[in-house]
């Protein structure tokens, strides 16, 4: 698949190192589904949707930050939707959201609430200046808030708000694998579905280098229901740019 051309028409800054990038063309996509972002010159990497037609980057690299470069009236490259997104099932969904892994979780917010779903958030992050897309969540249910320095919400992890009791029908999440490794141990595996954000060069499952245990996170995901993460090398693996598996 050939990129698309898109011109970025606005740049919202959402937080200290996160902004959203729009675009001149929407994309028809499930929530969780990526596409892979070609920033010129650069690099290719994936991103999830966060609109039909806009990401939300955080900068923590080399590409990141060249496309943080980039405004209004710029183009990058875009390719997909790739892979897998979450799946709405059940009454009442709870949604667990680590920094920027909001970005897909608050369409997916959206679109349960427009099905009449009961939707509550636990949002988490470092500070109260990095939580990300609050008020799209508030607007579709309930939102409970934990912060690392406690500036909002708890003082603790976003890990620290998973209730004892599960009365929840379907748990969706996304954030630092570490993070999500965490909500894995403490949740019912069948009920959960996990994104998760690997090493990924094609996008159509060739190269290999975002494999778990066998599974292609660009093909057989990005999305994985907790039962086929369980007991895997999710949370303890992961593969560089060399293919190399490393620590979490």
């Amino acid at each position: 698949m050939k990129p698309v051309n898109a011109v970025i028409t606005k740049v919202v800054e959402e937080t200290p190192t996160i902004r959203t990038f729009f675009f001149d063309t929407s994309f028809y996509s499930e929530p969780g589904q990526f596409v892979m972002a070609w920033i010129r010159g650069v690099d290719e990497i994936p991103m999830a949707l966060s609109y039909d037609n806009a990401i939300t980057v955080q900068k923590v690299g080399h590409a990141t930050s060249e496309l943080f470069k980039l405004g209004e009236g710029d183009s990058i490259g875009i390719r997909g939707p790739f892979g897998n997104g979450f799946q709405l099932k059940g009454d009442h969904i709870l949604l667990i959201a680590g920094g920027v892994g909001a970005a897909p979780l608050s369409p997916l917010a959206e679109k349960a609430s427009l099905q009449g779903l009961k939707v509550t958030t636990l949002l988490g992050a470092k500070t109260k200046e990095e939580l990300v897309f609050m008020e799209r969540f508030e607007a579709a249910g309930s939102v409970m808030v934990a912060t690392d320095d406690g500036s909002s919400g708890i003082h603790g992890y976003v890990t620290g708000l998973i209730p004892e009791q599960e009365n929840y029908d379907r748990i969706y999440c996304c954030g630092p694998e570490i993070m999500m490794k965490k909500v894995l141990d403490k949740v019912e595996p069948g009920k959960a579905q996990f994104s998760l954000h690997r090493y990924i060069k094609c996008g159509i499952g060739i190269c290999g280098a975002c494999c778990v245990d066998g599974l292609r996170v660009c093909r057989d995901g990005p999305v994985f229901g907790g039962e086929v993460l369980k007991n895997s090398e999710f949370g303890v693996y992961r593969r560089n740019e060399c293919g190399e598996k490393v620590r979490v």
